[in-house]
C-alpha cells in the first residue's frame, strides 16, 4: 500500500467508534464527520474544497459505516449505490415523500457500482437513530450517506458507500448497535484491503 493509493482514495466515517483504530492504525487516513447529515456534508465539502486548493483532490469517496435494516441480517455488509432521504417530508405541499422541493438532483442519488462483490441496497439516511421502521422504502438506515452522496455528486466525484448492518432498525437496535462495532470495524479494513488489491 503506497502513499499514492491512500491519497487516490478518501476514506469518510462517522465517529471513531466504527473503526475501533483499525484502519487508522493500518495507516490508512480517515476523514471522521461526525454524525448527521449536516456534519457529514460540511466536514466532506470543506475537506474537498482543501484537497483541491492543494492539487491534490481524491479520485473516490468510500465511506463505511453502520446501518440498521429490516431487511438484512445482522452482521451482512452491504454495497450502497442508491441513496433517499427518509425524514424529507414535504407532503403536506404535494410533494413526495423523501423529494427536496426544487431540488435539480430529484429524491434519489444513484452511482456506479464500487464493491463489486456486496449485495447492493437501498440507503435511507436520516436525522435518527431508527428504532421503528423507516417511513420511506429503503433497505437501510443510516444517519449520513445522503449527505456524502449528495456532496459528490455536486463535486463530480464517484462514491462507493459499505455498510455493516449493525441491528434490524428495531426496538433492540441501541444495544445491538453497539454490540457490532468491532465486527463492523474488522469488516471495513478487510473491505479497503481488497479495494486496492492488497489482500
Amino acid at each position: 500500500m503506497t502513499a499514492t493509493d491512500h491519497s487516490r482514495i478518501l476514506v469518510t466515517m462517522a465517529m471513531r467508534q466504527e473503526e475501533r483504530g483499525l484502519l487508522t492504525g493500518a495507516g490508512i487516513p480517515v476523514l471522521f464527520t461526525g454524525l448527521g447529515k449536516v456534519n457529514a456534508a460540511t466536514t466532506l465539502a470543506r475537506h474537498l474544497a482543501e484537497r483541491r486548493l492543494a492539487g491534490s483532490p481524491p479520485t473516490l469517496v468510500v465511506n463505511f459505516g453502520t446501518a440498521g435494516s429490516p431487511r438484512f441480517r445482522t452482521g451482512a455488509v452491504v454495497a450502497c449505490r442508491r441513496f433517499v432521504q427518509r425524514d424529507m417530508d414535504v407532503s403536506a405541499l404535494g410533494f413526495p415523500r423523501g423529494h427536496t422541493p426544487y431540488d435539480d438532483h430529484g429524491g434519489e442519488l444513484s452511482f456506479d457500482p464500487v464493491f463489486h462483490e456486496l449485495e447492493d441496497a437501498v440507503c435511507g439516511t436520516g436525522d435518527s437513530f431508527e428504532t421503528a421502521g423507516p417511513a420511506l422504502h429503503c433497505d437501510v438506515v443510516d444517519m449520513e450517506g445522503y449527505a456524502m452522496a449528495k456532496v459528490c455528486r455536486l463535486e463530480g466525484l464517484p462514491f462507493g458507500c459499505a455498510k455493516y448492518i449493525s441491528d434490524g432498525a428495531d426496538h433492540a437496535a441501541a444495544t445491538d448497535w453497539r454490540d457490532s462495532l468491532p465486527r463492523a470495524a474488522e469488516a471495513f479494513l478487510a473491505l479497503h484491503r481488497r479495494l486496492l488489491g492488497d489482500r
